[in-house]
């Protein structure tokens, strides 16, 4: 497990019928701190019959499971045809997602989030999964196993951090505080002008969710939420995007479970997992 890090790698996606299925790339502790656990995932959601694969980004903080913070978006280029590279920065300060270099989103350490910030030391996971039940459009469309195997590659794995034993937490931060410095002090770590005009116009173009913005699960904003008033724009006053895309409604949501539970318990049909 690590104590804060960067962790990234190079993903090819399956091709052809990839309704109902997910593959995922994301750091946990649920099977450390079952009812307070920390994730934080990157999730590409099978498309559509004839449609491209879509994906979302979400955290939660110290078993804050009923609180998703999803976001939601297309990509500019279909990421079953190559590899692209996707990542993870989580330190102290913040966490930013990655697509190749292009930050997608960052989410601020903040007095308001409180708790709800992932704090605790994570391992890293890889998996594919059957998600039927709400991965494409809801769970309109299922996996197709007349269309199998299908085959998530991985490579070029970087894990940087500072390893740590969840058990010793008390010592975690003097021990780790050298490599905590030389994250903060990385080239992923900060974002440019030029990058933050980048994430800009990747948020304006490709996300079509946004918890923040969604009324219907949050009437009030979850306190850490920062309204962008061009982004709010884009939106139905539901938090809706006006030209496509879906999200369940409350009632119909999917009851987020931890990756414990939905892994090795044998709850839902894992076609591979794997822990870094």
């Amino acid at each position: 497990m690590y104590n804060y890090g960067f962790f990234s790698a190079r993903i090819k996606l399956p091709g052809n019928h990839t309704s109902g299925i997910v593959v995922a790339i994301y750091t946990s502790n649920g099977d450390v701190f079952e009812k307070t656990h920390d994730e934080l995932d990157i999730e590409f959601l099978g498309g559509a019959p004839g449609r491209p694969w879509r994906f979302q980004t979400n955290l939660y903080g110290n078993g804050s499971t009923n609180r998703g913070r999803e976001e939601r978006y297309t990509l500019w280029f279909d990421p079953s045809k190559e590899f692209h590279r996707y990542s993870i920065l989580w330190t102290s300060r913040n966490i930013i997602f990655y697509v190749d270099n292009v930050p997608i989103r960052e989410v601020m350490n903040s007095e308001e989030m409180g708790a709800d910030y992932p704090s605790k030391p994570m391992a890293l996971y890889a998996t594919i999964w059957d998600a039927s039940d709400w991965a494409t459009a809801g769970g309109k469309y299922k996996v197709d196993y007349n269309f199998s195997p299908f085959i998530a590659q991985f490579k070029d794995l970087v894990l940087d951090g500072c390893p740590s034993d969840p058990i010793q937490l008390a010592g975690a931060t003097w021990e780790c505080s050298d490599a905590h410095a030389e994250l903060d002090a990385a080239d992923y770590a900060l974002i440019t002008p030029s990058r933050r005009a980048s994430m800009r116009r990747f948020r304006q173009k490709f996300m079509y969710y946004s918890y923040c913005y969604d009324v219907w699960r949050y009437p009030v904003p979850l306190p850490e939420c920062v309204i962008d008033p061009v982004e709010k724009e884009r939106f139905k006053e539901s938090g809706r995007l006006k030209f496509g895309g879906s999200h369940p409604r409350p009632g119909r949501q999917r009851r987020k479970r931890s990756r414990r539970s939905r892994g090795s318990s044998g709850s839902r049909n894992t076609l591979a997992d794997y822990a870094m």
